[in-house]
C-alpha cells in the first residue's frame, strides 16, 4: 500500500470516527431532551391539580389524599408480582443456561422470549376470563382458614378480580423479561471460574452458588428493576383484571387500584381539572419510576466490583 493510499484510509477512518461520535452524542442528548420535555409537560399540566382547593379534587380531601391509596395499590401489585416472578425467573434462567440439554435449552429460550412479545391486553383478557374465575374458590378457602391474617381477610371477591389476581398476571408478564436477561448474564460467567469450582470438588449447585450467582448479581438486579418498571407502568392488564375500589389491606377483597389503570379508565371521559389530576397522577408514577431506577443504579454500583465482570 502506497503512502497516499494509507493517508487517505486514515483520513477516512478519522472522518468516520467523528461522524459516529457525533451521532452517538446527538442520540444521548436527544434522550435527555425528550426526558426533560416529558417531565416539564407533566409538571406544567399537573400544577392546576396541585394548587386546586381540596374540595375540587375527587374525594374532596385534596390531591395527595386522592393519590395516596392509588400509590399504595401500585406498589403492592408490583411488589407481589416481583416476589412471585423473581425466584421462578432465576430458576428457569439457571435451568436453561446450566442444566438443560442444548436443544431443549434453545427451544425453551425461544418460548420464553416469545412470552415477552404477547400484548398486555391478551394477558389481561386471560386473567379476567380464565384466571379470575378459576382462582376465586381458592380465595374463599383463604378467607375461611387464613382470614385471621389481614391480607386474607374476607369476604373474598366472588369474581376473583382482586389485587392478588392482578399481581399474578403481572408476574407472568414480567417473568420473560427477568428470565431472558438473567439467562444471558449467566451464560457470560467465565468458564474458568466454573471449571475451577468443579475442579475443587464442588457440585453443580455449589458451583452456581460460588461462581454464577455472584458474577450475575448486578445483572439480576438490573433485570428485576426492569421487570419492576414494567409492573409499575402496566395499564391494560390491570384495568381488565382488577375491580377497582377503596384501598384495603386484604388482597382477596374487591378494591385497590393502580396509577396506570386509574389514568387509563378515567382519562377518555375526563375534562378540565380532572385531566390535570390524572396527569398529576402520571407525574407521581414518573417520579416513582425514576426513583426506582436511581436506587437500582446505586445498588449495582455497590456490588459490581464483586461480580467478576472486571
Amino acid at each position: 500500500m502506497t503512502t497516499n493510499s494509507l493517508t487517505t484510509s486514515q483520513g477516512a477512518g478519522r472522518t468516520g470516527d467523528k461522524v459516529f461520535s457525533g451521532a452517538t452524542l446527538a442520540a444521548g442528548c436527544l434522550i435527555l431532551v425528550v426526558l426533560f420535555g416529558v417531565a416539564l409537560f407533566l409538571v406544567i399540566q399537573a400544577i392546576p391539580a396541585l394548587v386546586a382547593p381540596p374540595s375540587d379534587i375527587q374525594g374532596g380531601q385534596g390531591f395527595f389524599a386522592y393519590i395516596g391509596p392509588i400509590v399504595v395499590g401500585t406498589l403492592i401489585a408490583a411488589a407481589i408480582a416481583l416476589v412471585i416472578a423473581t425466584p421462578v425467573a432465576i430458576g428457569v434462567a439457571l435451568f436453561i443456561s446450566h442444566y438443560a440439554p442444548r436443544r431443549l435449552a434453545s427451544g425453551l429460550g425461544y418460548v420464553v422470549d416469545l412470552l415477552a412479545a404477547i400484548p398486555s391486553v391478551v394477558y389481561g383478557a386471560w386473567g379476567a376470563a380464565f384466571l379470575a374465575p378459576q382462582i376465586s374458590p381458592a380465595y374463599g378457602w383463604l378467607a375461611t382458614y387464613m382470614g385471621w391474617l389481614p391480607i386474607f381477610q374476607g369476604p373474598a371477591s366472588a369474581t376473583g378480580k382482586t389485587i392478588l389476581t392482578a399481581s399474578i398476571v403481572l408476574s407472568v408478564m414480567v417473568l420473560p423479561i427477568i428470565t431472558s436477561l438473567s439467562r444471558e448474564i449467566f451464560l457470560q460467567t467465565p468458564k474458568l471460574h466454573e471449571e475451577a469450582a468443579l475442579a475443587l470438588g464442588a457440585t453443580r449447585w455449589e458451583m452456581i452458588k460460588m461462581a454464577v450467582l455472584p458474577f450475575g448479581r448486578p445483572g439480576i438486579i438490573s433485570a428485576i428493576m426492569l421487570g419492576l418498571g414494567r409492573a409499575l407502568g402496566e395499564t391494560m392488564a390491570v384495568a381488565l383484571v382488577l375491580s377497582s375500589g377503596a384501598l384495603t389491606a386484604s388482597l382477596i377483597q374487591t378494591g385497590n387500584q393502580t396509577i396506570a389503570a386509574e389514568i387509563a379508565l378515567n382519562f377518555p371521559e375526563a375534562s378540565g381539572l380532572k385531566v390535570s389530576t390524572l396527569i398529576a397522577a402520571g407525574l407521581v408514577l414518573f417520579v416513582i419510576t425514576l426513583g426506582v431506577n436511581m436506587i437500582a443504579r446505586w445498588i449495582i454500583s455497590r456490588h459490581k466490583e464483586f461480580s467478576g465482570a472486571n
